[in-house]
């Protein structure tokens, strides 16, 4: 949440949530001086504007609770003339895996963009956009535990099939790339990127072929 808070004051309205029901709408300062002085022309432009007004008085900028939130998505229902039912069918998730892998330092591994793209190990991030690019809707990214020697590797795609398989591909990648010499760590992440299995701990760092699967 800190990555996205930051993140979302850099626009004049800025929205960030998560899963669990954090998240808030931020409105700059200007943004707010604007909405504050702004005349309208129209009876239409003046409904609008008291709108945002409102949305404004209504959401917790300061911090993203879950009450106001709920609060918001019912005006907004409300609004819209939605049914739950219906703004269920706004969004279809798509199928995703997330797996946890076993490593031996999980601070060899760092991230930038909210923690979805990796700049640590050297050379992995471009290898698993790679892959993720060859199947429609594919996306994956690595993020490190904050709590344990492990990391997290989560991928996505529009088909279920696709985001489970992939296992060819994957096994040609490690053949072609050199990340089992550099680090049998490297090449286990990305192979149970797409094979979805827990890396046991403890396994010698010669050991490319147990851990290409061979």
């Amino acid at each position: 949440m800190k990555h996205l808070h930051h993140a979302a004051e850099h626009y004049n309205i800025g929205v960030y949530f998560e899963a669990n029901g954090h998240g808030t709408v931020l409105f700059s300062r200007s943004t707010q001086d604007l909405l504050s002085s702004h005349e309208p022309s129209t009876p239409a432009q003046s409904t609008a504007l008291n709108h945002l007004i409102n949305l404004t008085l209504l959401i917790n900028q300061t911090v993203g609770d879950a009450l106001s939130d709920m609060l918001l998505v019912e005006v907004v229902l409300a609004h819209k003339s939605y049914s739950g039912t219906e703004w269920n069918s706004l969004y279809a998730d798509l199928p995703n895996r997330l797996v946890k892998v076993v490593v031996s330092d999980r601070n060899a591994f760092k991230t930038e963009d909210a923690e979805r793209r990796l700049v640590s190990p050297p050379g992995l991030q471009p290898r698993i956009d790679e892959l993720s690019r060859r199947y429609e809707g594919g996306r994956s990214f690595v993020r490190p535990s904050g709590t344990e020697d492990v990391v997290r590797v989560y991928a996505e795609a529009a088909v279920r099939a696709q985001a489970d398989g992939g296992l060819p591909s994957v096994r040609k990648l490690l053949y072609d790339t050199d990340f089992c010499s550099q680090s049998s760590l490297s090449a286990s992440l990305v192979w149970s990127m797409m094979k979805r299995e827990v890396i046991k701990p403890n396994v010698p760092r010669s050991s490319c072929r147990y851990q290409r699967g061979i």
